[in-house]
């Protein structure tokens, strides 16, 4: 992994203006080409696996996660069949045992999926796209109640794979890592165990963009918006020595972390090539004590971001379908917006482009 300070520098430093021009034309021909249409299709067919628990069932190949990951690869291998094999696509997998956390209720294999559109110039230099494949019901430690997840979080897996689709047709410097990422319910077991895979095997990650929830415009608290979203950012490294500690106290840079640097790169290329969105910079980790599957690559010292949704829905988050009191709770296809979703994956797309265009070799 390359000195994170350089990879700083590089964030705060690369403008979307220095793109050449026949790249900053296709960033836009890139946001038409995203479908709302196949990102619908895509979660449908995820939420109609009933439900994708990490513990649920791996046998059939019509209900659990074992049929949703094989179907996520078969995906990936159709688009990379269209490209002309551009896509290495593997699962990675770690073991998880009972007494890893107390939402494990079972050993079993975390197994992730993997599609890598290998860069021309740097193809160890990675910027990354994640969903999470699983789903919960109210009871995370229950893996047979149906739990659609279509929201939660069949929205941004399914941006991830349309990333691949629109992105594959092209060429980049570095490589372009699109991911489908297992046990986030469960305590972020399979972003763990990708990112430790990714030190291990030195990769140079440039990014880590999160994709957990990005398809409700309806907040609990009744406001309906189909332009804001949320990037939540650490302000600093947490992987930073005592010496880089006592500089940051004397010299500043409180809120310039390389995780927060990468927020703002994606805000302004926002603001540049999608004006009519309303991206809010969100100075923490995550929301007040929740976590997602960046986190465990900031941990590691990569920068690590996640977009979602900017007002969220609780009867529609973490339940049982049901209705109580004249509510209908669930996480339920109807509820996902899927021109928003649209939006946000082109978000994605833009910001993968743009990094995987960039110049990685920055010297001091």
């Amino acid at each position: 992994m390359k000195n994170g300070f350089l990879l700083l520098l590089f964030i705060s430093t690369f403008s979307t203006a220095q793109l050449p021009s026949a790249h900053q034309q296709d960033l836009y021909k890139i946001i038409d080409e995203v479908s709302a249409d196949r990102i619908e299709n895509d979660v449908k067919k995820l939420a109609g696996f009933g439900t994708r628990n990490t513990f649920s069932d791996t046998v059939s190949n019509t209900r659990g996660i074992g049929a949703a990951r094989r179907w996520i690869k078969a995906e990936f291998d159709k688009i990379s069949a269209d490209c002309g094999g551009c896509l290495e696509v593997f699962y990675q997998k770690d073991l998880v045992t009972t007494d890893m956390g107390s939402r494990v209720p079972k050993d079993a294999y975390v197994v992730n999926v993997v599609a890598i559109q290998r860069g021309t110039t740097n193809p160890n230099d990675m910027v990354m796209m994640s969903g999470d494949i699983d789903s919960r019901a109210s009871d995370t430690m229950d893996f047979t109640t149906d739990a659609p997840g279509a929201n939660d979080n069949a929205s941004g897996m399914a941006g991830t794979i349309e990333a691949a689709r629109v992105l594959s047709k092209r060429k980049f410097k570095n490589s372009i890592v699109y991911v489908g990422l297992s046990g986030e319910e469960q305590g972020l077991f399979g972003g763990k165990g990708l990112a430790d895979y990714a030190k291990k095997k030195e990769w140079n990650v440039i990014g880590f963009l999160n994709n957990d929830m990005i398809g409700n415009i309806k907040g609990v608290d009744g406001v309906i918006d189909n332009r804001e979203f949320r990037i939540f950012s650490e302000p600093t490294d947490p992987t930073e020595t005592e010496r880089q500690r006592n500089g940051r106290r004397f010299y500043g840079g409180e809120v310039d972390g390389i995780s927060r640097q990468l927020a703002r790169y994606i805000y302004k290329s926002v603001k540049t090539y999608m004006p009519e969105m309303k991206p809010m910079m969100v100075y923490r980790l995550d929301r007040f004590g929740r976590g997602g599957h960046h986190r465990p690559f900031a941990d590691l010292g990569f920068p690590g971001i996640r977009i979602m949704e900017a007002h969220e829905n609780y009867t529609q988050q973490h339940q049982d379908i049901r209705t109580e009191n004249g509510v209908n709770y669930g996480d339920v296809v109807e509820h996902v917006n899927f021109p928003y979703a649209r939006k946000l994956t082109a978000v994605n797309a833009i910001n993968l482009a743009q990094l995987a265009w960039a110049p990685t070799d920055l010297k001091m």
